[in-house]
């Protein structure tokens, strides 16, 4: 059955939204609310297992949380997306997640879960990973946070307008088409919106256009089409044209 792709929003239906002065500031508040999350799930559920995105804005919040109070011997860490593309591959989001957090965090090897994207039957892997996720959060898997990022297109995770992986509702791990040179391996609509929160991090000017279309819950491209009542957006000034710092929060 495929998901709807477009359909007016539910009044009020706005993403809580904080705008901070700059990408520093987003990965730093990033980070506390992170950190909080996981010291939260661990107290309450013994575990806690977060699934993380790939760019810019995220590496900056992974340097910030390395120097965070948090429980790693009881994290499981998560790829939402990944490249198809060697190991070591500097395009391979696991690649910056390595360099910026794991190798400077104490988290048991076994915590950290990759997405298995160098194995020649991709399907097989997408499947294989799913199993891990239901084996560490759960039948269906509810990760305590899903951190999310937007393209200017309005994509997010490797979910692509147009891409068959948007219409997946049967799997929570699905392998995109060619996207820039490079098939990818992601989680799909159903995995993302169990999750406890799901974190937005955007910054820049030109994300601008999708931003304003991701809060106006604009379902005509993927962004708009995630569950938005536990969502959070930290977003950056400059997103808005804003050449000042502002501080705004808005609730849904």
């Amino acid at each position: 059955m495929a998901r709807p792709g477009s359909g007016a929003r539910a009044a009020g239906d706005i993403v809580r939204t904080e705008f901070l002065p700059d990408p520093g500031a987003v990965a730093m508040r990033a980070a506390e609310r992170i950190a909080r999350i996981a010291r939260e799930a661990v107290t309450e559920r013994g575990r806690c297992a977060l699934a993380f995105s790939g760019g810019a804005t995220p590496w900056r919040a992974f340097r910030a949380l390395v120097g965070e109070d948090v429980p790693w011997d009881r994290v499981h860490l998560f790829q939402v997306d990944e490249r198809v593309a060697p190991s070591g591959d500097p395009e391979r989001n696991y690649s910056r997640l390595a360099e910026g957090l794991i190798d400077r965090i104490a988290i048991p090897s076994a915590n950290v879960h990759p997405m298995p994207v160098e194995e020649e039957d991709l399907d097989e892997g997408a499947r294989r990973y799913e199993a891990i996720l239901r084996q560490i959060a759960g039948t269906p898997p509810v990760l305590d946070l899903v951190q999310l990022g937007l393209g200017e297109d309005g994509h997010t995770a490797s979910l692509f307008p147009g891409d068959a992986a948007l219409q997946v509702v049967d799997a929570d791990v699905a392998v995109s088409g060619l996207h820039n040179g490079r098939r990818r391996m992601t989680l799909t609509f159903p995995a993302i919106d169990r999750a406890r929160c799901i974190l937005w991090l955007v910054t820049g000017p030109g994300k601008g256009a999708a931003l304003e279309r991701l809060r106006a819950g604009d379902r005509s491209i993927p962004a708009g089409r995630v569950l938005r009542c536990r969502a959070v957006l930290l977003a950056d000034a400059a997103t808005r044209g804003i050449r000042e710092p502002i501080f705004r929060r808005e609730k849904k």
